[in-house]
Formats: structure tokens, C-alpha cells, sequence
């Protein structure tokens, strides 16, 4: 296995270091010049050296809500081109999300994306079961088996639906208990949501576009923290994105029950009047809200209320977005732009240093879902889950730059800083000067 020399690098943002990785794994740390090519002490001889003066060395980023698309659905991702975005934006490992055709609700459907993802090696990744048959709602799915599969499977999710039957979502989180399991809700009241189109408030109104209440949010929210308490058992809040869930959250947080939440990149940065271009690009599921949703999710991001950033990473093909508002699908790809959104938001306003973003980006999702060997510290024996961002960088976004399959981004021609320049995974470059291996 060869070795790879970082030079000069700022760990986690702070002090400056040399590491040194040999195989799989971080064989030192140490002031810069310690590591010699050569002599004694820790030995570089014969490494590759990455000159890394300026920049940020976070441990891999981990990505908890990843839609890959495959099976079913591979003209608009694969994953192999969901993984190759994920190591273009600093990513190691992705939860895959199971809302693809089939659904991935059983044992051999998970192993399938497990196995792919595998083989094509540029990040891990990690299947999200369906909690419920079909994404119905109506019978759990196979919970015991896609855990007990080859894929591991720890995270169940109906995302893009809601578990809204509360029976069927208290047997999920009293199943998943047994195991040390988690239910990650999207939570949206589908009654409140019919023919909803983006949120709802004083934009809707003049647009004359059906309105999403927050309160559909909010309403799932305060009901699953409340069985979650009442099983004893973990629940995860995806793409929380109003005021209002920050404090149900926060409170339910104060009364010790174990309750974890995500913010998108684009629910920290882009509001409903977005909407008012009526470019399908800004339809999104929850919707874009309001500058006072935005300010709270920033500051819930900060004080810890909300544990993670999860880019809710959604491509569609280009004939699904470039239709009439109505028609359109909704979501935004993100993987490979979320830590410079990041950087914007919470680091550039002081909100955040980059020990912060490394906890919110990858110690904490990594230990919400349990991706074994990410989220781990940078130092000696450790694995060599490693990425570099050169955070004074200053770019336009291009779509046609992206390595996804799919182009859905709300950021097109928006100047946006930092730029992941090498990804690393158990110490093998799957990005090297910012080009994929």
C-alpha cells in the first residue's frame, strides 16, 4: 500500500500538522517537518506528498439522506455516479435513501445497493431500509432482515412519504429498539399537504400557489418525539425546515428524549422567494420557507438543538425539472456543493468554526446512523477517511462540471467559496487535486 504525506495542513481548522497516511490508515501525526522522507522517527520514505498550506483537513464527510437512485430510476443517478459527486464534495460515506424501484424494503434489495457501492468504490455506502412495504404505510416492512443482511442496515425511512399512521409508526420505533435501530420520519402530514406546492405564507398567496403549511411539519414532529418517549426508542428528524420544529425539537431535547434532526445546504440559505422566478429548480420537499425559518435553522445548527447537515441529495432528469412549476419534481441534487454552502452560512458568518462543521458533517452523522471507521478523529491509527478543502477559494457553480448524472441545482452561475481539492477513503485518493481517481 502507498503512502501519502499532507503537508502543512490545518486539522479541523486549527493547528497546523503534517500527516502522514500508510495503507488504510493515519500512521502519524505531527508538527510540520517531523515527518521526515527519511531517518528517524515516523518515515514519509517514498510517500506522495499533497502540499496542503492553507487548508482544511476535516475527517470524511458523512452524509446521512443520499438518493442514489438504483435500482429503477438510473437516467437520473446511479451509484456510481452518486458516489463519484459524493467523493467531488468531500464524502466517504452516504446513507442511501430507499425510494427507488423496487423499493428497497427487503433483504436482497439492500444488499443490491450495498454491493454496488462496493464495487464501485469511490465512497461506502450504507442502504436505508423502508419502514414500511412499498413506502405504503400500511405494514412494516422486512426491518429484521435488511438488518440482519450483509448491508447491516441500522436507519429506516420512508422518505419522500410520511409515516403518518401512528400505530404503524410506534411498531417501527419498537422494533428498531430491539436492535439499536432508528427511524428517520419525513415528517409531513399528508392531509395538511394536498396539492401543496410551496410553502405557505404571503408568496403563495400572491402567486396563487397552494400553500404548504409549517404546521404539517411541526404537527409530526411534536407526535413522534412524543411516542419516541413513549417506546423509549431513537427517532430522526429529516430536512426539519421551520421555526416552529426547531423548538419542538429543542424542547424535546430538554425532556431527554432521544430525538436527532438535519438541515439541508439550501434550507440554511434559499427562502420561498426563490419561488417567485417559478424555475422548477427551487421546488422542493419540505419547500423552501421564509428568512425568519432560515435564521432559526442557522442558529439551531449552531447551538447543537439541530446534530447534522444531510444534503437530501435528489437528481432528476432534466425533462423532470424543465417543465411548468406544477408538473415539475421536486428536489435538488447537493452533494457535491453542500460544504461550500456550508462554508457561506455558518463558518463565514461566524456561526460555526471547522471543528463545528467537521461534528456536524461527520462525527455526528456518522454516530446517528453507525458508519463504523467515519466520523473518527484525525490522529494516529485511525482510518484514512480524510478530506482537504482549500476554504479561500471563490467559484461560479457550472452543473456542467458536476459529476452527478443530473444537473437539478438551485445554485447555477452563484458565487459560492471552498472547494474540496482531495477526498480520501481508507487512504486511497478518490479525488486528487480535485479531479476524481
Amino acid at each position: 500500500m502507498s503512502k501519502i504525506l499532507i503537508r502543512g495542513a490545518k486539522v479541523l481548522g486549527g493547528e497546523v500538522q503534517d500527516v502522514l497516511i500508510d495503507g488504510e490508515t493515519i500512521a502519524a501525526t505531527a508538527r510540520p517537518g517531523e515527518i521526515a522522507l527519511g531517518g528517524p522517527g515516523p518515515s514519509a520514505e517514498g510517500a506522495t506528498v499533497v502540499e496542503a498550506e492553507g487548508r482544511i483537513l476535516l475527517p470524511g464527510l458523512v452524509d446521512l439522506h443520499t438518493h442514489l437512485r438504483e435500482p429503477g430510476r438510473e437516467d437520473s443517478e446511479t451509484v456510481l455516479t452518486g458516489t463519484r459527486a459524493a467523493a467531488s464534495g468531500g464524502y466517504t460515506a452516504v446513507f442511501a435513501m430507499a425510494n427507488t424501484f423496487p423499493v428497497a424494503d427487503t433483504a436482497g434489495v439492500v444488499e443490491q445497493v450495498w454491493r454496488l457501492g462496493r464495487e464501485h468504490g469511490y465512497c461506502d455506502v450504507q442502504p436505508i431500509g423502508a419502514v414500511t412495504v412499498g413506502l405504503e404505510g400500511r405494514k412494516l416492512a422486512e426491518l429484521g432482515a435488511m438488518h440482519e443482511s450483509a448491508a447491516g442496515v441500522t436507519v429506516f425511512s420512508d422518505d419522500g412519504k410520511c409515516v403518518d399512521d401512528a400505530v404503524i409508526m410506534r411498531r417501527a420505533l419498537e422494533y428498531v429498539k430491539a436492535f439499536g435501530g432508528v427511524v428517520a420520519q419525513h415528517a409531513q402530514e399528508p392531509r395538511l399537504t394536498e396539492g401543496a406546492q410551496m410553502n405557505e405564507g404571503v408568496v403563495s398567496a400572491e402567486l396563487g400557489l397552494g400553500g404548504w403549511p409549517a404546521v404539517a411539519e411541526e404537527s409530526i414532529i411534536a407526535r413522534d418525539v412524543l411516542l419516541a418517549e413513549h417506546v423509549g426508542s431513537r427517532v430522526h428528524i429529516c430536512h426539519l425546515s421551520t421555526a416552529g420544529s426547531v423548538e419542538i425539537v429543542r424542547w424535546a431535547k430538554s425532556r431527554g428524549i432521544d430525538v436527532t434532526a438535519e438541515v439541508t445546504p439550501h434550507h440554511l440559505l434559499l427562502t420561498d422567494e426563490m419561488v417567485r422566478t417559478y424555475n422548477p429548480v427551487y421546488k422542493v420537499n419540505p419547500p423552501l420557507r421564509t428568512e425568519r425559518d432560515v435564521m432559526a435553522l442557522r442558529e439551531a445548527l449552531a447551538d447543537g438543538t439541530i446534530d447534522i447537515v444531510a444534503t437530501d441529495h435528489a437528481p432528476h432528469p432534466h425533462e423532470d425539472k424543465d417543465c411548468e412549476w406544477a408538473a415539475a419534481a421536486m428536489g435538488m441534487v447537493g452533494l457535491e456543493t453542500a460544504l461550500s454552502v456550508v462554508q457561506h452560512t455558518m463558518v463565514e458568518t461566524g456561526l460555526l468554526d471547522w471543528a463545528a462543521v467537521a461534528d456536524r458533517m461527520s462525527f455526528a452523522p456518522a454516530r446517528i446512523g453507525g458508519a463504523t471507521g467515519h466520523g473518527r478523529p484525525v490522529s494516529a491509527g485511525e482510518p484514512a477517511n480524510l478530506t482537504l478543502v482549500d476554504p479561500a477559494y471563490r467559484g461560479t457553480v457550472d452543473p456542467a462540471d458536476f459529476a452527478s448524472r443530473s444537473r437539478n441545482t438551485p445554485y447555477e452561475g452563484r458565487e459560492l467559496p471552498g472547494r474540496v481539492t482531495h477526498t480520501f477513503l481508507r487512504g486511497r485518493a478518490t479525488l486528487m487535486d480535485g479531479k476524481l481517481a
